[in-house]
């Protein structure tokens, strides 16, 4: 049989794709409508990290687009409504449906609340023509409501030039109204509203761990029309749990004890966690301070004492289940994290990094000193039926499935570098390196070897101790992760150990050499960036403003955007996190202050944004043929003017 030459299956290619176009004309028009399409400006990129868990301050941010909402309403509406007006149709564009409610039940009559209708229909109808602008009548199409098309599109572009239709627009709304059919048109409208400000999405990791509601948040980013997510240290926990590593699913249901949201593990998830309660329950008392859940106000005695049996169970099985991977990985270089062997059960000491230490709050009645790291046979039967419930659950396997088809652990994006944690560095800002199956690996390629085997872990969930899935457990707690991105994690310290000076995690030199400009454009050339017109963005530490920390960095060449979604970080950062947007004018970064509620913003119609602060201003505003998608339309262009050439010129 004769092997197909290149030129063969380029010819059975461009057979295939001829069969879209059924005369010459039809592809002159695809071939027009994409070089039109670069020419306009690039859509509206909106940049978010750490959301963990914060479902309705992740949902603010979103339905506001970091105040870009309000923004386009102001530069509408400013010198026709007063302040008071804004507030409310920025509220009603947010919340429609619970707005609605609000609005209708403060008219004393239908006469009031149609004519009501018809001034909001007609004002949502004119900001979606702003907003929309820099759009082509297709992709604006796709956004509308599928119902409501024929009808917005009519008033989208009706002119009143002749005065000829005058009376059909009116009928047109009016019917709407007598129909019954405003408050879904009008909740449309605002959805339609809240897309079109925002064209992309970018998540720069964790979304899971310490808020409550992170399921919630991946139902959102499911639904969300363009989006892309950058792996956080606490996303590849939770995926590498479902992966089949013990040791990540230990580690995540104690983060969930220790901010007492084991309720994400059994009614959002579906996950039984019965055994781990009644194996807590034989063996540990409900009295031992260091392991009591943050924020404990909230519960009743007998809460408090289950969760703290719990947090206790499982954090001791989570270090015995460290152990045997650590002795297996020797290149993982983490021998000194061996800490129930570190331990003189008789007096009560652990000697960790050359120094002894008393230990508190101990709870070691599962542990023989003989074999500290051996599972009893009810913690290995615990474990057991806690990963088949886990790899069961459905939702579970949606969202992770989600996680890794979305995910990536850094993405190149229209000249920025979007990362959540750090590329591994030394003190020089020369790369490190780490072994992996007996081949170095550093800066970009140690990145991508990461990836690959987080992929390898994902894809093959019955294996439990390959080196995939302990290279998954390696990303969260090794000192050569660019998650981590610290020497190593004390975890063990900071529950038993009082003198604090045991507790630090010495970050990785990246965190400080970031500061510099030198070392940013450095890395962005490694990564294949441009370094006069790239950024670095950055999450996964907390930003202390209150402190006077910029999160500016490296004159603007790092931009982090950790600014404390996380309400547990909201006392040392000052604010409410940060995020990023990125139009076709340039960058602004947004601080936002603590979201109060719903109800405060449907009331108030306040956004809680604090200030924004302009990054970087283009010189030259930027259109799609600058971007990713501009480069992926113009090899379409390139493949459909071969098939022209090939097929129609002679």
């Amino acid at each position: 049989m004769r092997k197909p030459t290149d030129k063969s299956v380029k010819g059975r290619y461009l057979d295939l794709l001829s069969e879209q176009f059924n005369n010459k004309e039809e592809l002159a028009t695809e071939i027009i409508n994409l070089e039109s399409i670069l020419e306009l400006p690039k859509g509206t990129e909106h940049f978010v990290s750490d959301l963990h868990g914060e479902f309705h301050a992740f949902q603010h941010v979103l339905r506001n687009g970091s105040g870009n909402v309000r923004s386009k309403i102001n530069d509408i509406f400013q010198d026709t409504l007063t302040r008071r007006e804004i507030n409310e149709f920025a509220a009603l564009v947010y919340y429609p449906e619970e707005k609605l409610k609000l609005i209708k039940n403060s008219f004393n009559s239908k006469s009031e609340l149609n004519e009501w209708y018809i001034t909001t229909i007609n004002r949502l109808i004119k900001l979606i023509t702003y907003a929309s602008s820099k759009y082509t009548r297709t992709k604006l199409r796709k956004s509308l409501p599928k119902n409501y098309v024929f009808i917005i599109e009519e008033l989208l572009y009706k002119s009143n030039k002749y005065n000829n239709k005058q009376s059909y627009y009116e009928k047109l709304i009016n019917q709407i109204i007598e129909l019954e059919q405003s408050d879904d048109l009008i909740i449309g409208l605002s959805f339609t509203v809240q897309h079109l400000v925002v064209n992309h999405l970018h998540v720069v990791g964790d979304i899971y761990d310490r808020g409550p509601e992170p399921d919630k948040i991946m139902e959102t980013l499911i639904a969300y029309p363009s989006v892309d997510i950058q792996w956080g240290n606490h996303d590849v926990l939770w995926i590498g749990a479902y992966a089949g590593s013990k040791v990540c699913l230990a580690n995540l249901l104690r983060i969930c004890a220790r901010y007492d949201n084991l309720d994400i593990i059994e009614d959002a998830y579906g996950i039984n966690l019965r055994p781990l309660l009644t194996l807590a329950e034989k063996y540990y008392d409900g009295s031992n301070l260091a392991f009591r859940p943050k924020n404990p106000e909230a519960l009743t005695d007998p809460e408090l004492e289950q969760i703290t049996k719990i947090h206790q169970a499982i954090a001791i099985i989570q270090f015995k289940l460290e152990a045997p991977i650590i002795k297996r990985r020797p290149t993982f270089e983490m021998e000194e994290r061996l800490v129930l062997e570190s331990i003189d059960y008789e007096k009560n000491e652990a000697t960790l990094y050359g120094k002894t230490y008393t230990l508190d709050n101990t709870c070691f009645q599962t542990i023989d000193p003989e074999d500290p790291n051996k599972l009893i046979e009810e913690e290995a039967e615990v474990m057991d039926k806690l990963l088949l419930s886990v790899q069961q659950s459905e939702k579970l396997k949606r969202h992770m499935t989600f996680l890794m088809q979305k995910g990536k652990l850094y993405l190149p994006y229209n000249g920025n570098l979007l990362i959540h944690g750090c590329i591994p560095v030394d003190e020089n800002g020369e790369m490190e390196s780490m072994t992996i199956d007996g081949v170095k690996h550093y800066g970009r390629d140690l990145l991508d070897h990461f990836e690959d085997y987080v992929r390898v872990a994902f894809d093959h969930k019955d294996i439990e101790d390959d080196l995939a899935t302990d290279l998954v457990w390696y990303l969260w707690t090794g000192k050569y992760s660019s998650l981590f991105g610290k020497r190593a994690m004390t975890t063990f310290e900071r529950y038993f150990i009082k003198d604090k000076s045991a507790h630090k995690e010495t970050k990785n030199p990246y965190y400080h050499l970031r500061e510099d400009v030198n070392m940013c454009r450095k890395m962005l050339k490694d990564f294949g960036l441009d370094p006069d017109q790239g950024h670095i963005i950055n999450g996964h530490t907390p930003v202390k403003e209150i402190d006077g920390e910029n999160p500016i960095k490296a004159e603007g060449k790092m931009i982090v955007i950790d600014g404390g979604f996380s309400k547990s970080y909201q006392s040392t950062t000052g604010i409410a996190g940060y995020t990023l947007l990125y139009n076709s004018f340039g960058m602004q970064l947004v601080a936002h202050q603590h979201f109060n509620s719903k109800k405060h913003v449907l009331l108030n119609g306040a956004d809680e944004l604090s200030i924004r602060r302009v990054v970087d201003k283009e010189l030259k505003r930027k259109k799609i043929r600058d971007t990713n998608t501009g480069q992926e339309i113009q090899e379409k262009i390139d493949i459909l003017k071969e098939l022209m050439h090939d097929r129609y010129v002679n």
